[in-house]
């Protein structure tokens, strides 16, 4: 892409998408109280064991953002107890200037989801074993694995970041096809929006450290302007014909 908008502390401020030099973490910064600041993992364990006892029953909530690492890095642990495989993780590795705030308004200028959430998908991906994700694992060596986090985590709040993430990608993946399949774009409004969104998939994909050569970029949007031509001509039929209501299954009859 032409236009690298990586948050790194080699762009300005003017810029609005990269992190101060040097910027100091602001000393007074308004808590919205004591039950929100475990929300990313630190400082308590009274609020950590009340997380783990709702983690899952109620909706994450939508940080606005309790920012991680108001002060200065915290103490992971001796190097020698670092796992192989924490010691070999090499993503993210063209955000090791990045600040978290500056990322995390990056993300939500552009996307539903939190710099938070966004870090423990990756992670939760990349860490999965046969018999499930390694939370713990994440949440203890997390200021190693991810250059902007600055704090370790417990595995619910790991969990629970998981969780927001997988929700808010239902939610936008489901106001997306709503969009598409309703009629209210032309096929060639569609089209540049599905150019828009394609191009920040791709770009947070290569800050992930993923290296995508211009024949994979052609090929992708290819693809995708192919399955969104079907997905028209698909919805373009099912508007001219019944629709039943996925909830309660009643028939609607079209006029």
């Amino acid at each position: 892409m032409s236009d690298d908008p990586t948050p790194t502390a080699d762009q300005s401020d003017s810029a609005g998408e990269g992190p101060a030099e040097q910027e100091p973490p602001e000393p007074d910064r308004v808590d919205s109280g004591p039950d929100e600041r475990d929300d990313t993992g630190t400082d308590g364990e009274a609020t950590r064991d009340e997380t783990a006892s709702t983690a899952g029953a109620d909706d994450p909530p939508d940080e606005s953002e309790s920012p991680v690492g108001d002060g200065p890095d915290v103490d992971v642990g001796p190097e020698s107890d670092v796992p192989e495989d924490v010691k070999a993780y090499a993503r993210f590795t063209k955000m090791d200037a990045a600040d978290y705030e500056r990322v995390n308004e990056f993300l939500r200028d552009r996307t539903y989801i939190t710099a938070r959430e966004w870090a423990i998908a990756r992670l939760c991906a990349d860490f999965r074993t046969e018999t499930g994700v390694e939370m713990t694992k994440i949440g203890e060596n997390l200021p190693r694995l991810i250059p902007f986090m600055t704090d370790t985590y417990s595995p619910q709040a790991v969990n629970q970041a998981r969780a927001s993430f997988e929700e808010k990608v239902t939610k936008a993946g489901a106001t997306f096809l709503y969009g598409a399949m309703s009629g209210f774009f032309t096929a060639e409004e569609l089209d540049e929006t599905m150019y828009e969104v394609t191009e920040i998939a791709k770009f947070l994909l290569e800050v992930e450290g993923v290296d995508l050569s211009v024949e994979e970029e052609l090929e992708t949007e290819d693809e995708v302007s192919r399955v969104m031509r079907e997905v028209r001509e698909a919805s373009a039929e099912v508007r001219g014909e019944e629709v039943k209501c996925p909830e309660c299954g009643h028939v609607h009859e079209t006029e």
